[in-house]
């Protein structure tokens, strides 16, 4: 008996451990970067998600994903679609689907559980979705349809299908594009709240479509489906220097549609555009982006896009041509109205003249509320500088049309009222840059109440955050978000008023700005797509992408182009994901095969350089040459990525003669001085790696000495904006790094912040845009840098982490958090007297290298205990002044003896 007992209790104990769970659990679940995405056609998705726990050390050896064809199926952990049963392996990023073949439309379910280190299993985590969209030319039943075929100055078209549906409705899916953008509405109720679709693309090449689920705006009975079409870039009115009415593409607005129903007894039904549909001329009589927009209220069809309204003076559609670009689902984050402003303050300028500042500038439009006479036009003139007499000035921004002819809008909206009581109106298809709304034509005095501010970009979620003791980086911080968001409208631009135009390296220099706050991926996916669409046959790109054919004979050049390889590695680097780089392989290749054409001796002086210098420019050929070495390096590691030794080695070799060449023909060995010896030159140099080791000495001095001869201030341009404070950081120069970081005087970003900047600027003058992004990649150096906050190249998405704040004297402390593709970091570090103390928070599943700087390694706490005694964090070695700390993941509190400040 005392046998059997025994048994029993031993049977009892292993079920006991058996059905221990772990404390590991999944969480935000994610297809190709979205959650729970409706309509993707990418036929092997990825599949992505995060390992939480409340405990240290804790990681991930083994997954299972299911993937269901019914919620049902998925409820009894049946994966129909797919199941991978249990793998090992720690990996939670891009794990590409290798299931059945998805059909069009199809809509799956899928979950996924883990195994810890200790081979305990996770619960499953909560149910996701995935929606395929239309995967075949054949499964579009729909014609293009328009008003009419020209692309001359008229009204905008409304276009209507009214349908009966005799039977319950399960499911209703819409796969929808109209050009250049359109607005969907289904009995009268606006679908979705997206802005500007479809996003723009080249439409000769490519042609983005949205599906949206409309199951609850359909009825039985009777419904009717509307449509209104916008101008966009599709068919630009405005003559401007960038030549976009004279682009290939350009056509009169037009639109595709597929409404799919399933009933509830199993039958289908599909209504498409086609000839059936009505037509007619709607309010919006004036379109276009860069000009603005012309609303005629008294010209509105109440009920027009409502079941029962009569449409006897409508016109038939015409079948038109089709756009020659290929149909893609868009799998982006749309672009929406972020957050309603209330305007700071009006000001009547003169009798009748209203200027609205809106205290923060910004992309978007404002919403007019007013009451008047019908007839009465009110118009809104757009700017982000003001006149002497308080009026909003456009010159700094409208040169580029006004040049191609005085008399045409530009960033002006305009209302004529309809004269029905209190009336409000925004423009639907254009979006302008400013801070001021000139509002004149009202009939009434306007006060505050009668204007309000729509901030509009790609809806990219946000996930960081940096705060430090000084008030200064902190507003330059801010000021990089409000110009990264107003330059994000389904791609990356320069400006939101002047140009709206993708400049290439406008993009890749403020890339890693952009990927520490917002999750930006999907809109860099498809902008990348849109570059491959540009490139010629022989490996040339345009300096701005989509074009219209302008830019690849001036505007252009490695500085620029190299976005096309540059930012696909950043990708890489901070999503783990390689395979946007090993897609477009061979498209790099080109471009590299083509600069090497060009660059015959290893050097080249190809087009733009260091864009706008404050004093000193650098010559071309210092940057352009340091671009062909950057971007034949990243061609070799992905050959390297792709198994492909003889082409690792091909472009090895390359960037090792173009390195040879760059000393060679730009080296002073006795000044130290690359080239001319500037900023950029110098900072160029250390920055991309093709300083000789032997020489960095030599070259840092040389700089510092160019730095210390300007008052410790930068003179650089764009590019060496980016290169100057990394440089110097990494040659242990990280103090004066700071002081030009944190100057206030002109030249600097601080002067900017004096001059009451909201944004930041083009120049380091008060001259050109003040809406740019390209001089941000100082906010990439402070969470880098000052927090310490880094991804490690060798282990790319933050699978291992690389910690290395650095205290400078002018702070007391320094913070950042972010929502990492694995989960989330955080570090924050406080100096008091000569104590250091330091919060780090690494995610679960991966592990962290911490260089802690101390003067005295046996003073290490973490807790309050000596490391020897912590879970989680080992000591591999400490020198004077620096301790380097192995960190599994979790929460943790170290505490440091410190005198000195800076890491060498």
């Amino acid at each position: 008996m005392k046998s059997i007992t025994c048994v029993l209790l031993f049977l009892t104990t292993l079920t006991a451990h058996a059905e221990e769970e772990s404390s590991c659990r999944i969480e935000k679940l994610r297809c190709e970067y979205l959650t729970n995405p409706i309509g993707i056609d990418e036929t092997v998705p990825r599949l992505s998600w995060i390992v939480s726990s409340t405990e240290r050390n804790q990681r991930q050896s083994a997954y299972q994903i299911l993937v269901s064809s019914s919620e049902k199926n998925l409820e009894n952990s049946e994966g129909d679609v797919w199941d991978t049963s249990k793998v090992a392996s720690d990996e939670t990023v891009a794990i590409e689907y290798a299931g059945r073949a998805l059909a069009s439309g199809q809509e799956v379910w899928w979950k996924v559980r883990l195994w810890d280190g200790e081979g305990k299993a996770s619960p499953w985590s909560e149910p996701a979705t995935w929606e395929m969209a239309l995967l075949d030319k054949g499964d579009w039943h729909g014609q293009w349809i328009a008003r009419n075929d020209s692309v001359a100055e008229q009204p905008l078209p409304l276009l209507r299908r009214e349908f009966k549906l005799a039977k319950p409705i399960k499911r209703a899916r819409v796969y929808v594009t109209g050009l250049g953008y359109y607005e969907l509405s289904i009995n009268g109720q606006r679908i979705g709240e997206r802005c500007l679709e479809p996003g723009y693309t080249r439409y000769d090449k490519r042609v983005l479509y949205a599906t949206h689920d409309v199951t609850k705006n359909l009825q039985e009975g009777d419904n009717a489906l509307g449509m209104m079409l916008g101008n966009g870039w599709f068919n630009v009115q405005t003559v401007a220097s960038w030549d976009f009415e004279k682009a290939p593409w350009r056509a009169s607005p037009r639109m595709l549609l597929e409404l799919r129903i399933e009933f509830a007894d199993g039958t289908t039904e599909i209504i498409s555009s086609d000839d059936k549909w009505k037509t007619d001329e709607g309010p919006i009589v004036y379109n276009t982006i860069y000009g603005g927009e012309t609303y005629d209220a008294r010209r509105e069809q109440p009920g027009w896009d409502k079941p029962g309204f009569d449409d006897a003076a409508w016109n038939a559609a015409e079948l038109v041509d089709p756009p020659k670009g290929k149909l893609v689902a868009q799998a982006m984050h749309p672009i929406t109205i972020d957050q309603t402003i209330e305007p700071a303050s009006v000001t009547e300028t003169r009798p009748g003249v209203y200027v609205f500042d809106t205290g923060q500038n910004l992309a978007g439009c404002a919403e007019l509320k007013i009451s008047g006479p019908a007839g009465t036009k009110i118009t809104m003139k757009y700017g982000e500088r003001l006149n002497q007499d308080g009026t909003v000035n456009q010159d700094q921004i409208a040169g580029h049309v006004w040049g191609k002819g005085k008399d045409q809008q530009f960033q002006t909206d305009t209302y004529i009222l309809k004269g029905e009581g209190e009336e409000s109106w925004r423009s639907r298809f254009v979006y302008h840059g400013f801070q001021y709304v000139e509002v004149t034509g009202a009939t009434e005095p306007l006060t505050r109440d009668n204007l309000k501010i729509h901030f509009m970009h790609s809806a990219v979620p946000d996930v960081g955050h940096f705060s430090c003791s000084n008030p200064l980086l902190n507003q330059i911080w801010r000021n990089a978000r409000w110009s990264y968001l107003s330059n994000l409208h389904g791609i990356p631009t320069d400006c939101p008023h002047r140009e709206k135009n993708g400049w290439m390296a406008d993009a890749h220099l403020a890339c890693e700005t952009a990927l520490w706050n917002y999750d930006a991926v999907t809109v860099y996916e498809k902008w990348l797509s849109d570059m491959a669409d540009e490139q010629l046959a022989d490996g040339r790109l345009p300096g701005i992408v989509p074009t219209g054919g302008w830019g690849y004979d001036w505007g252009n050049g490695p500085a620029w182009d190299s976005a096309f390889l540059i930012i696909p590695d950043y990708l890489h680097l901070y999503y783990g994901d390689s395979r946007l780089r090993t897609r477009l392989y061979d498209q790099h290749r080109r471009y590299v095969d083509y600069l090497t054409k060009e660059a015959k001796t290893g050097t080249n002086s190809i087009g733009l350089g260091d864009y706008v210098p404050y004093k000193t420019t650098t010559p071309e050929i210092v940057t352009s040459t340091s671009y062909h070495f950057q971007d034949a390096n990243i061609v070799s590691d992905t050959a390297r990525l792709l198994g492909r030794a003889d082409e690792a080695k091909q472009y090895d070799e390359l960037a090792e003669f173009i390195k040879a060449a760059f000393n060679r023909e730009l080296y002073n060995a006795e000044t130290h001085h690359y080239s001319n010896g500037s900023q950029t030159s110098q900072s160029c140099a250390l920055f991309q790696g093709l300083v000789p080791s032997d020489q960095t000495e030599g070259v840092v001095a040389a700089l510092v000495a160019n730095i210390h001869a300007v008052d410790d201030h930068l003179d650089t341009g764009v590019l060496g904006s980016k290169y100057l404070l990394h440089a110097l950081t990494e040659h242990g120069q990280v103090d004066l790094a700071y002081r030009i970081a944190s100057q206030e005087t002109q030249p600097s970003w601080g002067w900017w912040i004096k001059r009451g900047a909201t944004t930041l600027w083009e120049m380091w003058t008060d001259e050109g845009s003040h809406n740019h992004i390209f001089m941000g990649d100082c906010v990439n150096w402070y969470v880098r840098t000052l927090v310490g906050i880094n991804p490690d190249p060798a282990n790319p998405g933050f699978k291992h982490i690389i910690i290395k704040p650095h205290p400078v004297a002018g702070l007391t402390f320094a913070e950042a958090s972010y929502d990492s593709i694995r989960g989330p970091i955080f570090c924050r570090w406080e100096r008091a007297a000569d104590r250091l103390r330091l919060q780090l928070t690494i995610p679960a599943n991966t592990t962290a290298t911490l260089l802690l700087p101390t003067d005295d390694p046996a003073s290490l706490r973490e807790g309050g205990e000596s490391l020897d005694n912590v879970l989680g964090a080992v000591l591999k070695s400490a020198e004077k002044g620096l301790a380097v700390i192995h960190v599994a993941s979790g929460a943790y509190e170290f505490t440091s003896q410190l005198k000195e400040s800076p890491i060498k």
